[in-house]
């Protein structure tokens, strides 16, 4: 994969398209939660979470993920959002004896994974921080 080593633009629009990719889910999840925000209460209260929590959940699966895609503060949004998918498989992906259940855990400890290489990385030329960097 010589191409990706030699051309930056290349390898700033992957990175680009797979902060895209990553946070998808999250925005569909924030939407869902609005539209259907009763019932998510009524499912985080099942489950012994504060449903106070939700619109920070909210903000978090919306702001983060657009944070993430424009690039700011791309490295602790990454990391804000690696744990909060480990939390979140811990306690809303049980048993682990469901086979659902399961790949919905593992998917989150994926997707946390795929937080901290963003948080490892950054951003990348297409983005604020990029930007921002140059400004200074």
């Amino acid at each position: 994969m010589k191409i990706l080593n030699t051309n930056k633009n290349i390898h700033n629009m992957l990175n680009l398209i797979g902060r895209l990719l990553l946070v998808i889910l999250f925005i569909l999840s924030g939407i869902g939660k609005i539209t259907g925000y009763e019932g998510t209460q009524q499912y985080m209260d099942a489950l012994g979470v504060p449903s106070a929590l939700l619109p920070i959940v909210i903000s978090l699966e919306l702001g983060g993920s657009l944070l993430l895609i424009v690039g700011y503060q791309t490295r602790l949004i990454a990391l804000l959002m690696a744990g909060y998918s480990v939390i979140t498989a811990l306690i809303f992906h049980q048993p682990l004896s469901d086979q659902i259940q399961f790949l919905m855990f593992w998917k989150n400890i994926s997707m946390a994974g795929g937080f901290l290489i963003v948080a490892s990385s950054g951003a990348g030329l297409f983005s604020f921080d990029a930007f921002r960097q140059q400004k200074l």
